[in-house]
């Protein structure tokens, strides 16, 4: 039993990798579950035994992505304190400072087809949502907890991954409004932007004046700033 286990799990390694191929090479609205299963020398009946829509393997392909981010990685292994609550908004705020920065790249496509998901039947952002809790929840949850013991915030609300969802959400329509080569809404410049969104997002979150003038404009000591947030990013 063991070893059909293990035929399964490298048969689902070689799915993603052969979609990775095709992803990249035709992007997401040009790639088909029968392009993949063609590269991946199978059929489609059995992808579909190992994901169930396009928008599935694509979303895996992301968390897999992320998964393998070193500063992520070490981000996730910083000890619970107020600091890598910090440190995690600021990741979060540069991640999608840098997708506006670069609007023909790849995170800023993601970030397209996350938003035409929530208009469409919503599957892929569902997927991506659920991942992204999954992998970095924890870590802001157990943060927030230690900063409310710590006396640098105040418990807001019953469920800490609302408030980790507002704040992504408020950065992704940051972004959005930027994102056109004539932004929506200019907001004026980009370091003074990144101050405002952190500002307003750690107070949101419940953090005091005192914490957020403690930890805010500490270095960071993620370098490079990993990927938090995968657009669902």
């Amino acid at each position: 039993m063991s070893t059909l286990r293990m035929t399964g799990d490298l048969r689902r390694q070689l799915i993603l990798s052969a979609a990775k191929r095709c992803f990249a090479r035709h992007g997401f609205a040009g790639t088909t579950t029968k392009s993949v299963a063609a590269a991946a020398s199978i059929s489609e009946g059995l992808l579909f035994k190992h994901f169930p829509s396009k928008s599935a393997l694509y979303a895996e392909i992301l968390a897999d992505e992320c998964e393998a981010d070193p500063g992520l990685n070490r981000l996730l292994g910083l000890k619970p304190s107020t600091e890598t609550l910090v440190v995690l908004i600021r990741c979060m705020v540069g991640h999608f400072q840098e997708v506006v920065a670069a609007p023909d790249q790849e995170d800023a496509q993601r970030l397209r087809l996350m938003v035409t998901s929530h208009l469409d039947d919503g599957e892929f952002a569902r997927l991506l949502y659920e991942k992204i809790g999954d992998l970095i929840g924890p870590v802001f949850a157990a943060a927030l907890e230690q900063a409310v013991a710590a006396g640098d915030a105040a418990r807001t609300g019953s469920k800490p991954l609302d408030l980790f969802w507002f704040a992504h959400h408020t950065l992704v329509m940051t972004a959005l409004a930027r994102l056109p080569s004539v932004p929506c809404l200019p907001y004026g410049n980009s370091a003074d932007l990144e101050r405002q969104l952190c500002e307003f997002i750690l107070r949101g979150i419940g953090l005091n004046e005192t914490a957020i003038a403690s930890h805010l404009d500490r270095e960071l000591s993620i370098d490079p700033a990993p990927k938090v947030d995968a657009e669902g990013a």
